[in-house]
């Protein structure tokens, strides 16, 4: 790495509050796939990382949630990680660190925002929680993700509904990014003055739920909903 690169990672360890002992660790969690696969200057990315540091992350809010919460049900428990760790919540982190300024991207990428990228920023953060785990352990990476994400629990419970199942199933798909999630209706049955809706699911082209309602919004609560069921996911 040059000098100049070296106190790039040192100013970032320090919004961090973690100095890494391997500091090429960091490096390759600021590695975006475009680096290497567009112009060859580097051997890895972040993308392996990434994985290992999204697993962590959901462990460390797992273990406080089940910690502080002791009357917080399961499905309650996984509602309010999902909203705590999905895309959006972590971009925010991301920006709070500055993380854009610090990533490797190929010009064509650094060219289209890449710096700016939801996506981006929050697998980016994802891989420096992965980076932390290799270089500290378990500990310090849960000393860092516990620094940002309280707050970000306590507004997830608060906006969390157990009824509202169109909302829980945007955050899933969001959050394992299986492709669009769609609604589509599919039947309208019965008289004028008593309609029925009948709506279909589906994420990524693949069908999922179906629901029946009065309205085309009760139809998809109840398709979502379905869903969420055939998913394994609480409701």
């Amino acid at each position: 790495m040059t000098n100049q690169r070296i106190a790039e990672l040192n100013e970032l360890m320090a919004k961090l509050s973690y100095s890494f002992t391997d500091p090429s660790i960091l490096n390759t969690a600021l590695t975006h796939s475009s680096f290497v696969n567009g112009e060859n200057r580097a051997s890895v990315h972040n993308e392996r990382m990434e994985f290992l540091g999204d697993a962590v992350l959901e462990l460390c809010v797992s273990e406080y949630l089940y910690l502080n919460y002791p009357k917080m049900n399961e499905g309650m428990m996984t509602r309010t990680r999902s909203r705590a760790v999905y895309e959006p919540a972590l971009y925010e982190v991301a920006q709070n660190f500055e993380l854009g300024k610090y990533l490797l991207l190929s010009h064509g990428e650094e060219n289209t925002g890449g710096r700016e990228k939801p996506s981006i920023l929050s697998d980016a953060l994802e891989a420096v929680i992965g980076a932390m785990y290799l270089d500290g352990g378990v500990d310090c990476a849960k000393t860092f993700i516990l620094g940002f994400v309280k707050q970000s629990i306590e507004e997830a419970i608060k906006s969390v509904s157990a009824k509202d199942y169109k909302t829980l199933l945007q955050e899933y798909v969001q959050h394992t990014r299986q492709g669009n999630l769609e609604y589509t209706v599919i039947g309208i049955n019965g008289p004028d003055h008593k309609r029925v809706f009948t709506m279909q699911v589906s994420i990524g082209g693949v069908v999922y739920g179906f629901g029946d309602g009065g309205t085309k919004q009760e139809a998809g609560q109840n398709a979502a909903k379905a869903t969420l069921e055939l998913l394994s996911q609480p409701v």
